[in-house]
Parts: structure tokens; C-alpha cells; sequence
């Protein structure tokens, strides 16, 4: 992951810097969550040197958004649930779910709300487009976390090792429901990297 992070933080400053604030932190996230894994997803979708862009790669920009406020929710919710509370598996999983559905729609709702969007229609459209992939997202991460790893505890590698596999089989189990959406114009998806503002950098 450190590496990936590395390689991810070098093509940004000097190739990419044009990017997003928003889309820097994202994809820095992904990386985080799933090392080589999220480093290709920004290689092949979010970098200016793609070829061409597809909604295939929209739907992977898409995803990544959303796994990088799933993802820090669910840590967040392990960390005060497993960590500081030491719950049990449900009320743990209850707490990361929660957690999940909160930063994904913040991550969403926030830069709406800041370009101008009244609050109230910002928090509908955030629900209408990030539900369907943040369910699919959170079910399947947090189902395989229970399945690898019910028995680990905080203090053991599994339960960290198992959180990044399952996080990661999130990202790509959501990525047909991003897609859908995308082809269905419920969501637009990112913006296409070649074309960013240069004066967001």
C-alpha cells in the first residue's frame, strides 16, 4: 500500500496536478483501502493519459468516490466500535453500516451543497444515486469481514487483513451497480480526468 501510495502521490504532483482536490483525496483513499488494486483503478480511469474515456471508466471513477467515504466510515466504525466499545460482531457491523452510509452521502452531499445546491434537494439526489451503490457496497464487505474474521479481534492481523480484502470486494461488487446507474442517468459520474479545470488544482 505505502508503495502504491508513493507511486499514486508522485503521478498527481507531477502529471495530474490538474485534478480535483476532491478526486486527489479520493483517489489517495483508494489506494489506502486497497493498495495495487485502487492504484490500476486510478491508472486505467483517473489519470489525463487515458486514451479515451468509456462509461466503463465512469463507473470506476464513480465507485472509487463512493468507496472512499464508505471505506473511511467503516473504519471509523470499527475503530469506535471493536477498538473503544469492544461490541460484538452485529453491533459492530450495525455501527460500520451506519458509519458507511453517513460519509458516503457526505462525501456526495458536500461539494452539492458548496456549488450551490439547496441542502434539501442536494440530500435527495445524494440518496437516489449513492444508495443502491453504497448497499451493495456495505453488504458485501461487511458480510465477508464477518465471514474471514468474526473471531479475530482488534489487536490481530486478521482483523486488519480481512477489513482491506472485504473493503476491496466491496469496491468491485459495486461497480456493475455504478455502471447501471451511470447507463440509466440516475448518477452522471466524475468528471472525465482530461478534461478538469485546470483552475481547481
Amino acid at each position: 500500500m505505502l508503495v502504491s501510495l508513493a507511486v499514486l502521490g508522485l503521478d498527481i504532483r507531477k502529471r495530474n496536478a490538474h485534478l480535483m482536490p476532491l478526486m486527489k483525496a479520493v483517489w489517495g483513499l483508494t489506494v489506502i483501502y486497497s493498495g495495487p488494486i485502487g492504484l490500476a483503478v486510478y491508472w486505467t480511469t483517473g489519470r489525463k493519459e487515458i486514451a479515451t474515456d468509456s462509461i466503463w471508466r465512469r463507473a470506476f471513477r464513480s465507485v472509487a468516490h463512493c468507496y472512499s467515504g464508505c471505506g473511511a466510515g467503516e473504519i471509523a466504525g470499527v475503530v469506535i466500535a471493536a477498538g473503544l466499545l469492544s461490541l460484538g460482531n452485529w453491533a459492530v457491523a450495525g455501527t460500520t453500516f451506519v458509519l458507511a452510509y453517513l460519509a458516503g452521502y457526505a462525501l456526495t452531499v458536500g461539494p452539492m451543497a458548496q456549488s450551490g445546491v439547496p441542502l434539501r434537494e442536494a440530500l435527495w439526489d445524494a440518496f437516489v444515486a449513492e444508495t443502491p451503490s453504497i448497499t451493495v457496497m456495505e453488504v458485501t464487505a461487511i458480510g465477508i469481514d464477518l465471514w474471514l474474521a468474526a473471531a479475530a479481534t482488534i489487536t490481530e492481523p486478521l482483523f486488519w487483513a480481512s477489513l482491506v480484502f472485504s473493503l476491496s470486494c466491496g469496491l468491485f461488487a459495486a461497480y456493475p451497480v455504478n455502471l447501471a446507474l451511470l447507463r440509466f442517468g440516475v448518477k452522471e459520474g466524475m468528471m472525465d480526468p482530461r478534461r478538469t479545470d485546470h483552475a481547481h488544482a
